[in-house]
């Protein structure tokens, strides 16, 4: 019986790690798709800071110019959408909507939205401050950095 148990047990931690495993490849071929720049060239970092954060794209390689390009294009097209409260990217890469939308939308007009170019790449830079819209914030980017499994920190400025 004891082991009859283990082995049900065992099966259904193997199928929830596969549905998880299965759900990341979307994810990064979905993402591939909206944002016209491989993961596999590129970096993701999310990044939660006491008045927002930040989503930050590199390209792995230095010399990477095509990325870079694309990257940047990605992220000035992004931080547009989500000033007009249009979230549909982040939806069709993550066949969800992300925890934290909602009111990102509704609070758009006390949200900042701002683009820096990095060396390799660039960032957009989110931030309020209204606590409830760095609060929403703040649940976006963590669903981001579990969702793409980019294993940055996910309390604020924790490292910054």
């Amino acid at each position: 019986m004891k082991t009859a148990f283990l082995i049900a047990a065992l099966a259904l931690l193997a199928n929830a790690q596969q549905s998880v495993d299965q759900h990341h490849a979307g994810v990064v071929v979905r993402g591939d798709k909206v944002m016209g720049f491989s993961h596999d060239k590129t970096t993701h970092h999310f990044r939660l800071l006491k008045d927002g954060g930040a989503i930050e794209v590199v390209a792995n390689n230095a010399s990477d110019a095509e990325s870079r390009q694309e990257i940047r294009g990605h992220l000035q097209h992004i931080a547009a959408m989500f000033k007009e409260g249009n979230f549909n990217a982040p939806m069709l890469i993550h066949a969800q909507s992300p925890p934290g939308v909602t009111t990102m939308k509704k609070l758009r007009s006390e949200i900042r939205y701002e683009v820096q170019e990095t060396p390799d790449g660039a960032r957009v830079r989110v931030s309020s401050e209204n606590p409830k819209a760095i609060a929403a914030i703040h649940d976006f980017l963590r669903f981001q950095i579990r969702d793409h499994q980019t294993g940055d920190a996910t309390t604020v400025g924790a490292d910054q």
